[in-house]
């Protein structure tokens, strides 16, 4: 276990995002402040084409609160921030986005909600500005088809901006998943938790750096054959009954051969095999 000398982790994944750095920082760091509590905030970066690095560097020489967690390659967002949940040292642990769609001012209230004896509090989105039409669909479908499969209940228009207790960051060390589907791994792990509603602003700057159609798609994927075992079942079901599919066809030439109909050579034996193997 690692030591614990913070009260609060805020775990942020960036990738290319120079720009929102400072003004992510400009309200993080007084609501931090406010709440009275030790803290870090552990950024945890892609390599990035920009001065992302140096930006981050230079604020990290102002505050020592301020950490920065490099990657020797892009691995993508889930990880970046599965890998900063599982180093960071607080008692408690924020997930957030930098680019402050979900408000910092929030992680009071989550905070003071984890108090009353929750493990995890998630914030709930009652709103979405600045998000496509096809992106709601797509996420509106995905969590429909997740929780129709899944044997984990997944809650609903939430993202990975959620604060979580010790015991729920060493439970997720212990499933050894570093490229998760975060908000489904924290509902298989359990504990009680608990959700704030709150409405989602615009982007402050920039563009989201994921595809905003295949970027959904994949999270939604990931879900879906991380937390069911119902499409092996399926794969499962549909190769033995190609199995059998070959089985009786085969038996439907032997007849014929002992019937005495004429068959093509070679033409039963290729499918048998073709229809066998399939299965």
């Amino acid at each position: 276990m690692h030591n614990v000398n913070k009260k609060i982790s805020v775990v942020v994944p960036i990738y290319k995002e120079a720009s929102n750095i400072k003004p992510f920082l400009e309200r993080m760091e007084p609501i931090l402040t406010r709440l009275g509590v030790s803290y870090e905030i552990l950024f945890c970066l892609d390599p990035s084409p920009d001065n992302t690095e140096e930006v981050v560097h230079k604020e990290i020489e102002r505050n020592p609160n301020i950490k920065l967690m490099i990657f020797t390659r892009r691995f993508g967002q889930p990880a970046a921030t599965m890998a900063g949940i599982l180093s960071c040292v607080g008692e408690t642990c924020v997930v957030i986005d930098v680019d402050l769609q979900d408000p910092p001012e929030l992680i009071v209230d989550l905070y003071h909600k984890l108090q009353e004896g929750y493990e995890v509090v998630y914030a709930k989105r009652r709103s979405r500005k600045g998000e496509t039409i096809p992106k709601k669909i797509i996420s509106y479908l995905a969590y429909k088809v997740i929780n129709k499969l899944s044997e984990v209940e997944i809650p609903r228009n939430t993202g990975d901006f959620r604060i979580m207790g010790r015991r729920v960051i060493e439970s997720l060390r212990q499933l050894s998943e570093s490229h998760g589907f975060l908000r489904g791994l924290v509902a298989y792990v359990g504990y009680k938790q608990t959700f704030i509603e709150y409405d989602r602003d615009e982007r402050l700057a920039g563009v989201s750096k994921y595809n905003r159609f295949t970027g959904s798609f994949k999270i939604g994927l990931n879900g879906i054959v991380s937390f069911s075992s119902r499409p092996l079942q399926m794969m499962s079901i549909g190769g033995a009954l190609l199995a059998g599919l070959s089985f009786l066809t085969g038996a439907y030439y032997v007849i014929q051969k002992l019937c005495g109909v004429s068959l093509t050579p070679g033409l039963s034996t290729t499918v048998l095999v073709v229809s066998f193997f399939s299965g």
